[in-house]
């Protein structure tokens, strides 16, 4: 028989439900494994009735009717889908790209941006559906269950939540089994085992987890890559294409005005077709972990570059310089599931009005796996064609005056190498 999940176990913070406070549970719901076990072992252990809510924020391929119906099959008393990829791209993504975001050099925060909003959506239904409770499928090795938990506890510290998965004793593959075991359907599983690797995605990205990927001495293997082309099998013809920004927020592809979804996924078309976008990262996270994960942000790839360079562009190089620290920190807040900090407000004020002068255009040139700039033009540039110009010489740049600016500009560091080398 089919060993069952350990039991409600007690909580440790002030947030987390005890077993008698769940009455009704607002589960955020993906049709996937985690959650499906999840639907049926709230009912069982809890005796509580369970609202499911499910998020689209562009996962593709998704059948948000069949998640639906698959939650009901399983005993939820109501079903919610959002389409929020509208308020993902404007409120999310959108401040991301201003913020030049990427976490550990490589990762465009995709996951991250995408927790705290289902988490404030999850929220609105719970209040809406008199539910007490905010149920996840977050582990307790990763990020997912800080961004959340904190979400919940910041907007509505009533509410209570539960993290089953966080509890249970058992691996994928006796999940696997215990889905199997209660009737409870699952793509891409057998007796034979659990699904190939955990997948999370939405409109800015996806991720893979498990299997050969925890195993650094291997090397990507081609069955990860869904969504973006392996690089070797991507076009011989090199192809450039243009994005128009207009105060930091992409405008416009190939000269065509698109609305932000659109244009996020048209982008993404073309980074898929020309293999752009594979990450192997291994990240630092908050709860102490190094992991493994390949990423595949065809979009990401190519819009954060583009707005970088545009951004480099039309600011000074103190702006420039100064700038950088502070993306990271706004990267830093995002990453550690501290979308409601206040500092992270603060941040989006200065980014907001740096990028009222990132309008203008830039092109990029794809080939096989590399998203390069190779053309600017902004009417905000710092840029004058003529001072830079090797051919000319006088107006607002004296050549003969830079002899002065080098002996006052070296003088300290001279008179420092002087002194630390007598003797």
């Amino acid at each position: 028989m089919t060993e069952q999940p350990q039991t409600a176990y007690p909580p440790t913070a002030s947030y987390e439900a005890k077993p008698e406070e769940v009455n009704r549970v607002c589960l955020l719901y993906s049709g996937g494994l985690d959650t499906s076990v999840m639907l049926k072992w709230i009912q069982d252990n809890y005796d509580a009735e369970v609202v499911t809510l499910t998020v689209n924020l562009g996962q593709p391929g998704e059948n948000y009717e069949e998640v639906e119906a698959k939650a009901k099959m399983l005993g939820a008393i109501d079903t919610y889908t959002i389409d929020a990829r509208e308020e993902f791209a404007n409120e999310y993504i959108v401040p991301a790209i201003k913020a030049n975001a990427i976490y550990g050099l490589n990762y465009p925060l995709f996951t991250s941006l995408g927790r705290p909003l289902i988490a404030k959506l999850a929220v609105e239904i719970a209040r809406k559906t008199g539910c007490d409770t905010i149920a996840h499928g977050c582990t307790g090795k990763g990020n997912d269950q800080v961004r959340i938990d904190g979400t919940v506890a910041a907007l509505a510290p009533e509410l209570k939540v539960i993290a089953p998965v966080r509890g249970w004793k058992m691996g994928r593959e006796e999940e696997v089994a215990y889905a199997l075991a209660n009737g409870i359907p699952v793509k891409n599983a057998t007796e034979a085992g659990p699904p190939p690797y955990s997948i999370d995605d939405n409109l800015w990205g996806r991720s893979s987890e498990g299997r050969w990927i925890e195993d650094l001495t291997t090397a990507p293997q081609d069955d990860v890559f869904q969504l973006v082309t392996r690089p070797e099998e991507a076009p011989d013809e090199a192809e450039i294409i243009e994005i128009e920004f207009d105060q930091g927020v992409p405008v416009a592809l190939n000269g065509e005005k698109l609305g932000i979804v659109d244009l996020i996924e048209q982008v993404a078309e073309y980074g898929i077709k020309h293999g752009v976008g594979i990450v192997d990262h291994i990240e630092d996270r908050i709860v102490g972990l190094k992991v493994r994960d390949i990423y595949e942000v065809p979009a990401a790839a190519i819009l954060l570059p583009a707005h970088a360079e545009l951004e480099r562009l039309t600011g000074t190089i103190h702006q420039n310089q100064f700038k950088a620290g502070l993306d990271r920190q706004w990267a830093y807040l995002v990453y550690a599931g501290l979308w409601w900090e206040p500092l992270r407000k603060n941040l989006d004020a200065y980014m907001d009005d740096v990028n009222q002068y990132v309008t203008g255009t830039i092109g990029v040139k794809l080939y096989k796996g590399v998203a390069r700039v190779v053309t600017r033009q902004s009417p905000n540039a710092v840029y004058d064609q003529s001072l830079a110009s090797f051919n000319e010489s006088g107006g607002l740049f004296s050549q003969q005056a830079s002899p002065g600016f080098i002996e006052l500009f070296t003088l300290q560091s001279r008179l420092a190498h002087r002194l630390h080398n007598e003797g």
